[in-house]
């Protein structure tokens, strides 16, 4: 068995308040499969020949082969720690938003995407996109961020969906989600979140 590593200092998601995600239509092996293609697109190896590696954490048995849990693993503790090294720096990403580590796993897989093709823009910033993923030196129980669904994906639209289509499919998600409907606040606040983020991301206000 596996137990999780979780990162000292970052706060869980209590059991109560995980949700479940039923827009990923994905499987637990495909979803480790994306997340090893866009590791691999960072140039992140994995740590044979003495390249920069990466770890996995979650609490499920773990094969010696690829550092996966079996395919059916869905533990009590769903949450997944992503660990690497890239650039002479360690970076760790975290999520335990979900009751299904599948959908742990695919988040973080979105979020290093996400990340990703920001850093692959031609555009000049003060410092990597992946800067608050990174790790002190020498402290490998430092913080972790959080890996979250990109906007568009919360709220099941293109990432360059018109203003009227983001706009429609947040109403029909608050709806369904409206605490005073007895819907999920926590899913309402991330789909309000989502929609203000893709319209502001327009300077719609």
């Amino acid at each position: 068995m596996t137990d999780l590593d979780w990162p000292a200092g970052f706060d869980r998601t209590d059991a109560v308040r995980q949700t479940t995600n039923d827009r990923f239509e994905i499987s637990l092996s495909k979803a480790f499969d994306e997340l090893e293609t866009e590791l691999d697109r960072l140039g992140v190896k994995d740590g044979t020949d003495g390249a920069p590696g990466y770890r996995y954490s979650f609490d499920a048995p773990q094969r010696q082969t690829d550092q996966r849990p079996y395919a059916r693993a869905n533990p009590d503790d769903p949450g997944f720690v992503l660990q690497w090294t890239m650039d002479g720096n360690d970076y760790a990403v975290a999520c335990d938003r979900y009751s299904r580590l599948r959908d742990n796993v695919r988040t973080v897989g979105l979020y290093v995407r996400e990340k990703r093709k920001m850093e692959e823009r031609p555009v000049e910033t003060g410092e990597s996109e992946f800067a608050n993923a990174r790790l002190p030196s020498g402290n490998e129980n430092a913080d972790a961020v959080v890996a979250h669904e990109p906007p568009h994906e919360v709220l099941g639209v293109a990432r360059d969906a018109a203003p009227e289509v983001v706009r429609g499919a947040a109403r029909q998600l608050k709806k369904k989600y409206h605490p005073d409907a007895g819907g999920d606040e926590e899913r309402f606040k991330r789909v309000v979140d989502a929609e203000n983020a893709m319209l502001d991301g327009r300077g719609e206000r």
